[in-house]
Parts: C-alpha cells; sequence; structure tokens
C-alpha cells in the first residue's frame, strides 16, 4: 500500500474542493440568475472538461502552464520556480477539470430557489453580493455540499490529467490513481490491488451521501 500517494490524493481532494466550492458558487450564481450576450457560451465553456479527453486538457494546461506559456512565466516570475511537476501545478490542473462537477449541482439548486425570496430580499435593500451571501448560500446547502462531494470523487480519480501536468513524484504529485497504474506496469499486482480496493468503500459512502442529499433537496 502506497500512503504516501494515497496522502497526497486526499490533500489534493480537499483543497481542489475547497478551492471550488469557494470560486464556482458566485459563477454558478450568474449562470443560474443572469441574463447577459454570450451566457451560453460561457456555460458550454465551463462544461468543456466534460467532454475533452483528460489528455486534450493535460496537453493544453502544460502548454500554459509551461515555462513558454503565459500562466507559467508569470508563476515564474512570481515565485522564480516552474508550475509543472508541483503540487500547486496539480492543484490548478485538478480544479480546471473539475470544474462543472462543482457548477452543475449548485446551479441547479440555486434554480430552485423561490423567486419571491430574492424579489423580498432586493426589496428590502439587500445588494446582489448580500442577496447571495444571505438568502441563496443558506437556501441551497445540499447543493453545494453535494457539489463538494462530487468534486471530491471525482478529484480522487483523476489521472490522465494530473499525470501530464505533475508526472509522478512521490510526495509531492504521484496520487493513488498514479500509483496504481505504475503498480500495474510493474506486475505488483497485488499492491495495485489493495490500493484499488481502498477506494471503494470511500466512494461508495460519499456517493450515499450524495444521493441523500439529492433526495432531501
Amino acid at each position: 500500500m502506497d500512503y504516501q500517494a494515497f496522502y497526497v490524493t486526499m490533500k489534493l481532494a480537499l483543497v481542489t474542493t475547497a478551492a471550488l466550492v469557494l470560486l464556482a458558487a458566485p459563477l454558478a450564481a450568474v449562470l443560474a440568475f443572469r441574463r447577459f450576450p454570450g451566457k451560453s457560451l460561457l456555460e458550454a465553456l465551463v462544461n468543456l472538461p466534460l467532454a475533452l479527453p483528460p489528455t486534450v486538457i493535460g496537453f493544453y494546461l502544460i502548454v500554459l502552464m509551461g515555462p513558454k506559456g503565459t500562466v507559467g512565466r508569470m508563476w515564474e516570475a512570481l515565485t522564480g520556480g516552474s508550475l509543472l511537476f508541483t503540487f500547486v501545478g496539480i492543484a490548478v490542473a485538478s480544479a480546471l477539470y473539475s470544474l462543472p462537477f462543482a457548477i452543475q449541482p449548485m446551479k441547479a439548486a440555486f434554480q430552485k430557489i423561490d423567486p419571491r425570496l430574492l424579489e423580498s430580499a432586493y426589496v428590502l435593500g439587500l445588494s446582489r453580493t448580500a442577496a447571495f451571501v444571505r438568502v441563496i448560500l443558506p437556501n441551497s446547502v445540499s447543493g453545494i455540499a453535494a457539489a463538494g462531494i462530487l468534486v471530491f470523487l471525482h478529484t480522487m480519480g483523476a489521472f490522465g490529467v494530473l499525470l501530464m501536468v505533475g508526472g509522478s513524484l512521490p510526495g509531492e504529485t504521484r496520487v493513488a490513481s498514479i500509483a496504481i497504474y505504475e503498480a500495474v506496469e510493474t506486475m505488483d499486482y497485488t499492491r495495485a490491488a489493495w490500493m484499488s480496493l481502498a477506494f471503494v468503500p470511500i466512494s461508495y459512502l460519499f456517493l450515499l451521501a450524495a444521493n441523500r442529499l439529492n433526495r432531501g433537496a
């Protein structure tokens, strides 16, 4: 059992989940409530990771985050180091790869809110930001929690994107899915079996929680 790889996996899943729950909620609210030119284009862009192969996403992230890429040059200017083959790099890649899994459940939860609640909030003088914090979020807890669970599970199972952006550095970028792949490559089927088995109860329990949240929504 590669406990170090599982530690990196859990750390990455927690970081990605926390970041997306915070950052994706405002975007989901915009997509749920606002009408503006190009909204369908933005929504399609947000959902693009669902349609593209992970290796395609990984390739473009390498281009952007590499030493000659825009993001890579900015990161190197700020920190003096490379963004590729680092934990920060795979966290960024994981967040982009899992973005639709955060947006869709939250958008659906926001759209279920009674419009009269928002109208009352605006009549009482609340700004859009205040209404988002005091009305939308408290009435969408189950949807936000479901989004967090889906992002966590999706991050745990990520492989191609992380391998291309982060490689397989022990304790830094080698996650459990990559460790399983490497174990199979070296014909260490016992280690691969134990690591694969560890995913089953974790994934099952999280999916049960997501289903209960959806039924209660």
